[in-house]
């Protein structure tokens, strides 16, 4: 009954105490009365016991079947150990309802006895063997069961800190990202600002001599204030989501209010603008694209003699816009080509107080915006060609003809 009840214990199967409890009591009573009635009688007792053994190993029997936590085989040679005891026990209960006539016959009786304690041995040993080799097993099967839970538990680890690491580096890109946004717009506000210092420095020279020149020139210093204001609300005060800000724009529209920066500044008069067609359209950000063209225009000016054009050529071409800066300045070195663009780089030809490296990085930010590029090429004499690729886009309006025209 121990047995049964420690090996259900031990498979978590339902225990039956009440079983085992009722067939210890009817033991019990039995062997009482038999030998109270007829103690030379051992045939009752046997029955008994062997009635004892079937139900309780029965019942230990069930409990393996049911069992999953056990390889199939060893739970079946342990039933067959069992059930090997059972057979036994049985026929050791048949064999004892014969009884021989013969002057012998109690040492058969004493044979019998001595055979089935024998058997009973040897099932006790193959039974403990069998537990030992579930012992075993069950032991085997939690190892493995925490080896697999310390494997998942340093794959969670080790997600977890490349989560934190992806993290991290995210935050710490974004504050790159900030950085680098705070230097763009920096960078961008000396545009206006250049213009209002022109046009007051122009005010101050002409004062009330030429009105018109006046009235020019603040007209000019409030057309650059609105821009200067535009971008502090755009990428300041509302922040970076609201920065690229698209709709239908003409190109010519764009290109004139390029020239008329230039203008402003004094330095139209070198700019020679060509443009195929002013009333194509696309839809993009009007102020991005035109803060990329004045950058352009203003490198190029920037790094020619005062006596040299910049020539700005304006075609679409296989579904973008091109616009083509063309100077014939300093250059750039051609082993140093590849770098330009980076933050902060500049040519090793420049002079110091000229720029601050940014204007073709932030011309290369704000078209990516747009899906466009920024190429760059030395001429055959001398300068270089800045050349903006824009795609139209599904919105934009390209009428045929002007389509046909372009070389």
């Amino acid at each position: 009954m121990l047995l049964a009840d420690g090996l259900a214990r031990f498979l978590g199967q339902p225990r039956y105490s009440w079983i085992g409890i009722a067939l210890l009591l009817f033991q019990v009573v039995t062997w009482s009365l038999a030998v109270a009635v007829d103690p030379a009688n051992v045939a009752m007792r046997i029955h008994a016991s062997t009635f004892f053994t079937v139900v309780m190993m029965s019942v230990m029997c069930l409990g393996l079947m049911r069992d999953q936590t056990q390889p199939w085989l060893l739970r079946w040679i342990t039933i067959a150990v069992l059930a090997e005891y059972m057979a036994a026990s049985v026929a050791h209960s048949a064999l004892n309802l014969w009884r021989l006539s013969t002057p012998l016959d109690v040492f058969v009786v004493d044979d019998r006895s001595a055979w089935y304690v024998l058997q009973g041995n040897l099932f006790l040993i193959a039974f403990f063997v069998c537990l030992l080799f579930m012992v075993t097993s069950r032991l085997s099967a939690d190892l493995r069961a925490t080896n697999e839970a310390l494997t998942r538990e340093v794959q969670d680890r080790r997600r977890l800190e490349s989560q934190l690491h992806a993290s991290l580096e995210a935050e710490r890109a974004l504050r790159e990202e900030q950085a680098d946004f705070m230097h763009i717009v920096a960078h961008e506000f000396r545009t206006p600002l250049a213009v209002i210092r022109n046009a007051s420095d122009m005010i101050g020279l002409v004062g009330n001599r030429d009105p018109q020149k006046t009235r020019d020139r603040l007209a000019g210093i409030g057309e650059a204030l609105d821009r200067l204001f535009s971008l502090i609300d755009r990428f300041m005060t509302n922040g970076r989501d609201n920065g690229f800000q698209p709709e239908q724009v003409q190109v010519g529209d764009l290109i004139a209010g390029v020239q008329l920066h230039f203008d402003l500044t004094g330095r139209g008069e070198r700019l020679v603008f060509v443009m195929n067609d002013n009333a194509v359209s696309t839809f993009a950000d009007p102020e991005m694209l035109m803060t990329v063209i004045i950058n352009l225009i203003d490198n190029a000016l920037k790094y020619s003699t005062p006596d040299q054009n910049v020539r700005i050529n304006t075609t679409v071409k296989s579904g973008s816009i091109v616009i083509e800066v063309i100077d014939h300045g300093i250059g750039i070195p051609p082993r140093e080509l590849p770098k330009v663009g980076r933050r902060f780089f500049r040519a090793s030809n420049t002079t110091a107080g000229t720029g601050t490296g940014l204007g073709l990085y932030s011309s290369r930010k704000l078209l990516a915006y747009h899906g466009g590029k920024l190429d760059l090429h030395r001429n055959d004499e001398r300068g270089m060609t800045a050349t903006i690729r824009v795609p139209l886009s599904r919105r934009a309006v390209v009428p045929r003809m002007h389509m046909e025209q372009t070389p």
